[in-house]
């Protein structure tokens, strides 16, 4: 196998950046930026932490990344696994990454920079839905933020509901942890109950 070992050879290969690749790239939240940011209802999160790196996925209501300032966001933490994987990571390296997703659009939103985990109680309460406030809340720095072209969607056809997969030719979570826990777990029941146990644990 050969294997690119140098930033010069790697160059060598794809040449120069294009400015329309660069001249994007903002370190504060522009009007435009922050147009996307509140029309998205899906974020992946990328945390590095001494295990490695993780990548979480993060949805809820169009907006629910909020604009504090024009350097600043705040991500609430809503119900989930408990693993606490990203959160781990932060506390350890604060360094931190956003992609967020606007269904329909070609175009993502990419976001690097900082962030801490807070637990004001005032800020927690500000997030509240349905009467319940997260536990915690994400603050993060921005120090690069600019949007990704529409090629990945566009190869993808992401959004065409014609290329919907059927849930029925994939293996459910039950099936999954029971297979995992040579059937402590999971299983029929397992789906059965979720979307109901989902419903009542949303926030």
């Amino acid at each position: 196998m050969s294997v690119i070992a140098t930033i010069e050879a790697l160059e060598a290969i794809y040449g120069q950046t294009g400015e329309a690749s660069t001249v994007k790239v903002a370190d504060r939240i522009t009007p435009s930026y922050r147009v996307l940011i509140e029309k998205s209802p899906f974020a992946a999160l990328a945390t590095s932490g001494p295990e490695g790196l993780d990548c979480s996925p993060r949805g809820d209501l169009p907006g629910f990344v909020r604009i504090h300032d024009e350097t600043t966001l705040m991500m609430p933490d809503r119900r989930g696994n408990n693993r606490v994987d990203s959160l781990r990571n932060i506390v350890r390296d604060p360094r931190v990454a956003l992609l967020f997703l606007i269904p329909g659009s070609g175009s993502t939103l990419r976001v690097n920079g900082h962030a801490r985990v807070s637990v004001d109680p005032d800020l927690l309460a500000s997030f509240k839905m349905d009467g319940k406030a997260p536990r915690t809340v994400i603050v993060m720095t921005v120090h690069e933020i600019y949007f990704q072209c529409a090629r990945a969607i566009v190869r993808s056809d992401l959004w065409n509901p014609d290329k919907r997969v059927d849930p029925r030719t994939l293996p459910t979570p039950g099936k999954i942890l029971a297979e995992m826990s040579q059937n402590r777990v999971g299983g029929e029941a397992y789906d059965r109950e979720w979307p109901e146990r989902a419903r009542q644990s949303l926030w």
